[in-house]
């Protein structure tokens, strides 16, 4: 292989496809003697090829030149064919004007960024030219002469995505999200830094407002309603607008709304439901439930007025989801959800130990006080459906051949990830709960509606434990992963995002690869940087919570409920900060760390996806996810 730098010469060549060179033409020699005839001869081919700026050969663009013979004569080069090789390299900037840096232009930093803004305007025209998806390996542009013909184009890649999932990293605020991405970075070798999570890759991003229709900083309730209905609602209620009084039953009717899923489910897609949280929590039961109160996880839960008023617990609506939407739309015929994989198994059994799990924590699992068993129930509807409470039926799921699924893996959460390996009977991770449901889902033509919740992401912050939510988005971000190589950027949207954030910040000024849970340690300097009270302090803090907990090896974040707070500064000297019990100081004492009001981001790829940029409301995500799956439209389609 040779290298070249651009020179006259080079430029010459590479206006070329094949050359030979005259001299001067000589007298005629004698007539020679005929000889006898051969056979054909091999076609000689040479081929260009262009080089982008960053390419590994030619950083700064240029033209790779293969010839070869054409063995099998059909016109083309084939790499088995090639025999020789070469670059003509456009050379790094030596010269510039008194406005440029030097420095500037030859800095791999620099060349690299140039090469990002590249590729984003190809993903750019390539997401928006109406012949692909959103994808970071565009190859074509198009071009719009008028406002109309805009319109049009972009009117043509309604309905373009078969299968939408959306994630949802619970409390993943940015910082959450930057210090994940560097702690994985350095788990895996890196200084971190420059770590990028599985969405991190995604072409299109934006921010998300995640205030309630009455509060400033939200809560999951709210938020995740907002997103599946496309409607912001008050704090607390799920699946209801506004108008809502919470904790009155009486208000609910005339004030539900549809889901996202209700309508993939209306148009014939399959639908599932995954959350390392009790599947009855805020976040998922906004995919399926209308409830006066988020905390009506079962009847247990109810007041006695909202249960004679004739209202329903969050997890018989889950199990009665099929029967409920059915009632609500005349003539509809739906099959249900597909799958459902979480925590919660206490909301749908009975106060009774005859009817405890082989693995049950509790003397009594069961929370249930009308005596039913909803998990029998849900058995006795779908036949010809599983249900899984362990580790080992999970492994046992025929994705092929099962219709659906209902896994209640714990009888409250899920474990932390950091904690999974001590769970009684054994838990699937979230990566792998995402890839059967995928596998399940997809069996249906028609394609599918996924929601995918990292719940526990929102417990280890409250507990103040940023060990355990950093391992939590860390394991979000492979199930992202999963979903990404399981689908095609052609037909499957992806959006991933969180429904707030959190009180946790990332301070001092650590120098370049500092470990993330470690204590500060300045640039230029060994030893760790000390506050005006003389003592160490960590990167990473908590503006309020339980405060201060040195456990140890201890895995479970909510260990740290064990004790009240203590919060203010401790002399953290002796203190190993990135064990898995270590929880970091605060500064206001509250029995639980809280929410923050700040904007969270949005990652998406695929068809649709470029809508997702600039600041939006939170409820844009659920008009996306329209715009790109056709629901609406589709869903009054099937009930015509």
């Amino acid at each position: 292989m040779n290298l070249f730098k651009l020179s006259i010469i080079a430029v010459a060549v590479a206006g070329l496809s094949a050359c030979s060179l005259e001299g001067d033409d000589g007298n005629d020699g004698a007539p020679g003697v005929d000889g006898v005839d051969g056979q054909n001869g091999l076609t000689s081919l040479t081929v260009q090829t262009e080089l982008a700026v960053g390419d590994a050969n030619c950083p700064n663009s240029g033209v790779r030149i293969d010839s070869g013979l054409d063995a099998d004569a059909d016109g083309t080069l084939a790499d088995s064919e090639i025999t020789s090789t070469s670059y003509v390299c456009v050379p790094g900037v030596n010269s510039v004007s008194s406005s440029e840096l030097l420095t500037s232009l030859n800095n791999e930093w620099f060349v690299a960024a140039q090469t990002e803004v590249e590729n984003n305007k190809a993903v750019w025209m390539n997401a928006t030219s109406g012949e692909s998806a959103a994808s970071s390996n565009a190859a074509f542009t198009a071009t719009v002469n008028s406002r109309e013909e805009l319109d049009a184009m972009v009117a043509n890649l309604r309905g373009k995505a078969k299968n939408v999932i959306l994630f949802v990293g619970d409390g993943m605020g940015v910082s959450t999200v930057t210090a994940a991405r560097i702690l994985d970075g350095q788990m895996n070798g890196l200084a971190g830094e420059e770590n990028q999570l599985s969405f991190d890759k995604f072409p299109f991003s934006g921010l998300s407002k995640t205030y309630n229709v009455d509060a400033q900083t939200p809560d999951s309730a709210g938020t995740m309603t907002a997103m599946m209905s496309g409607i912001k609602t008050d704090v607390g209620v799920i699946g209801v607008d506004e108008d809502i009084e919470r904790g009155d039953c009486s208000t609910v009717a005339g004030n539900e709304l549809v889901t996202a899923l209700e309508l993939a489910e209306i148009a014939g897609k399959s639908t599932g439901i995954i959350s390392t949280a009790r599947i009855t929590h805020a976040t998922p039961a906004a995919t399926y439930a209308k409830s006066a109160d988020r905390n009506w996880e079962d009847i247990s839960d109810m007041p006695e007025a909202a249960v004679t008023a004739g209202c329903s617990d969050i997890a018989d609506q889950l199990i009665n989801f099929e029967a409920n939407l059915e009632a609500n739309f005349e003539g509809l015929d739906v099959d249900g959800i597909e799958v459902v994989m979480g925590g919660g198994r206490r909301h749908f059994l009975p106060r009774d130990e005859a009817f405890n799990s082989p693995d049950a924590a509790s003397s009594i699992e069961g929370d249930r006080t009308d005596g039913r068993d909803l998990t029998a129930e849900w058995q006795t509807m779908y036949e010809n459906g599983v249900y899984i409470f362990d580790q080992s039926g999970f492994d046992g799921l025929d994705t092929e051949t099962t219709e659906k699924v209902f896994a209640l893996f714990n009888e409250s959460h899920m474990q932390y990830e950091a904690d999974r390996s001590n769970d009684i009977a054994g838990e699937p991770s979230i990566a792998e709960m995402t890839s059967a449901a995928i596998k399940v889902l997809d069996n249906n033509e028609k394609g599918f509606f996924l929601m995918v919740e990292s719940g526990r992401i929102d417990h280890a912050h409250h507990a103040g434990n940023a060990y355990g939510a950093l391992h939590d988005t860390i394991a979000f971000a492979e199930a992202v992963d999963a979903a990404d190589k399981l689908t095609d950027d052609e037909d499957t949207l992806i959006i991933v995002t969180a429904d707030h954030g959190h009180v946790f910040t990332m301070a001092g000024y650590p120098k370049r690869g500092n470990p993330i849970l470690g204590k500060v340690v300045n640039v230029g300097s060994d030893e760790a940087a000390t506050a005006a009270d003389g003592t160490p302090y960590t990167t990473l803090g908590y503006t309020n919570g339980l405060g201060f907990r040195n456990l140890g090896d201890v895995t479970n974040s909510d260990a740290s409920y064990l004790a009240g707070p203590d919060t203010g500064r401790k002399d953290i000297t002796d203190v190993d900060t990135t064990t898995p019990g270590y929880h970091q100081e605060a500064l206001i004492p509250l029995s639980s760390e809280t929410h923050s009001g700040e904007d969270v981001g949005i990652y998406a790829k695929g068809p649709g996806a470029f809508l997702v940029n600039g600041t939006n409301e939170q409820s844009v995500i659920f008009h996306v996810m329209d715009f790109a799956g056709d629901f609406v439209s589709q869903a009054e389609s099937a009930m015509e």
